[in-house]
């Protein structure tokens, strides 16, 4: 009896849990994503007037700088990527969070273009890049059966980030103004998320002796067997970068990887300018705002259900065709429900498309890379929602009209719906290397 207490009692506690581990994993992932809030554009946003009128800075010059510095964040992500393979979710988050802190803290000492181009790569790298790539990663190596059905949980963390945010940060601002508010937020990120990942974080199941997923095997009910290696991933057919690169697949997802952070970051950024071009006051505008989030979890949700169960490509192609529908709609929009209707649509076609992209990724290439693959995925996500707003903006100057960036920018998503559906799961031959 002593003998076998002894082996229990060296067990890691979190496979002593009386259910999967991978639940706790999915709190903190989830988690994770509401910290991001103040590396997002949304948080960021409260910020530009007060230190325009501080700094005596253009409009122009810091959305020229915030995109200098996405494009930065946008080339670190192949190295995240890399780190996260080599030392694990665990060290590389709570990596990632410190040094968020330091970023937020940096913000608040900004006093020059060049302090504030290194403030917003160091914010948009940690908050935005890092601790959405992070988690998601995390969540798809503990997860392999369920992933469509747990990873829109992630995405909820991320929406209520989004409504809470804002009016937080606004709070701050007008009680600590913007320096203090930036110094409020990087202790608010240490003291929330760095003891749950040094406490709660495990690389993967396989390091505490369980499967993805919860499943198990005979070694569960031999208390000998579980003393011995955790079990491999055997079943899964594993991808390193180099091998992927030369995969269809590989460049057919990261073209599907394209429109929507484009699109729908122009589209966001220009909307209340948007709406007044289809003769709707800045309160509508505002208020079809506050449908992106809850639609974007329906279209999180209802891509998970169908991941699991249809293939990962018709679930991506369907997504572009809403997006397709999305940007249509402001061609003709002459009423306010009209307006709400196509943000419900912009909303949804993101969920959708965030949630297949976590999902498609390990799916087809498998867990052991899956930060280095993935970083390179995550590069054309942050370049391409940094580059978005510009060209919808220099349109919009030359035409005084949406329709012609509409127009012209339906190419991308048209190019998503072909791309998805020939982008079938790559085949590794053997001896493939």
């Amino acid at each position: 009896m002593s003998s076998r207490t002894n082996r229990t009692t060296k067990r890691p506690w979190a496979r002593r849990t009386p259910f999967f581990y991978g639940w706790v994993i999915l709190g903190v992932a989830s988690f994770t994503g509401f910290i991001s809030g103040p590396g997002q554009t949304y948080g960021v946003s409260v910020f530009v007037d007060p230190m325009i009128e501080d700094l005596g800075l253009s409009r122009t010059l810091i959305a020229g700088i915030y995109a200098g510095g996405s494009l930065t964040a946008a080339a670190s992500m192949i190295l995240v990527g890399r780190l996260l393979d080599r030392y694990g979710a665990r060290v590389v988050l709570m990596g990632a969070t410190a040094l968020f802190g330091v970023a937020l803290l940096w913000m608040s000492n900004v006093n020059s273009p060049f302090d504030l181009y290194l403030g917003f790569a160091g914010i948009r790298t940690l908050g935005q890049g890092s601790l959405t790539l992070i988690p998601t990663t995390l969540l798809a190596v503990w997860f392999v059966r369920r992933r469509g059905r747990v990873m829109p949980f992630f995405f909820v963390g991320s929406a209520a980030s989004q409504a809470i945010f804002p009016p937080l940060i606004h709070k701050l601002v007008t009680e600590f103004e913007w320096r203090g508010a930036w110094v409020a937020l990087a202790f608010l990120v240490w003291g929330a998320l760095l003891l749950p990942v040094i406490l709660l974080v495990r690389r993967s199941p396989e390091s505490v002796g369980l499967l993805p997923d919860g499943d198990t095997t005979d070694s569960e009910s031999d208390p000998d067997l579980s003393q011995q290696t955790a079990p491999p991933m055997s079943h899964e057919v594993e991808w390193t970068l180099r091998e992927a690169l030369r995969t269809r697949a590989f460049w057919l997802l990261l073209l599907t990887a394209a429109p929507q952070p484009l699109i729908g970051t122009a589209l966001v950024f220009n909307h209340i300018s948007l709406m007044d071009s289809r003769g709707l006051d800045s309160g509508v505008a505002a208020a079809v705002l506050s449908v992106l989030a809850p639609s974007a979890l329906v279209g999180s949700f209802a891509a998970g259900y169908f991941l699991d169960k249809a293939p990962n490509r018709y679930i991506l192609a369907a997504g572009q065709v809403i997006l397709v529908i999305a940007m249509l709609f402001p061609l003709v929009i002459e009423h306010s429900w009209q307006a709400f209707l196509y943000g419900g649509l912009l909303g949804l076609s993101g969920g959708c498309l965030m949630t297949t992209h976590a999902v498609i990724w390990p799916n087809y290439y498998g867990r052991a890379n899956l930060g280095t693959i993935r970083g390179v995925g995550a590069t054309s996500v942050v370049a391409f929602s940094a580059l978005g707003p510009l060209p919808f903006a220099f349109l919009f100057e030359q035409t005084d009209t949406y329709t012609t960036a509409l127009l012209v920018f339906l190419a991308l998503p048209a190019a998503g719906i072909v791309a998805a559906l020939f982008a079938s799961p790559p085949r590794k031959a053997p001896g493939f290397a």
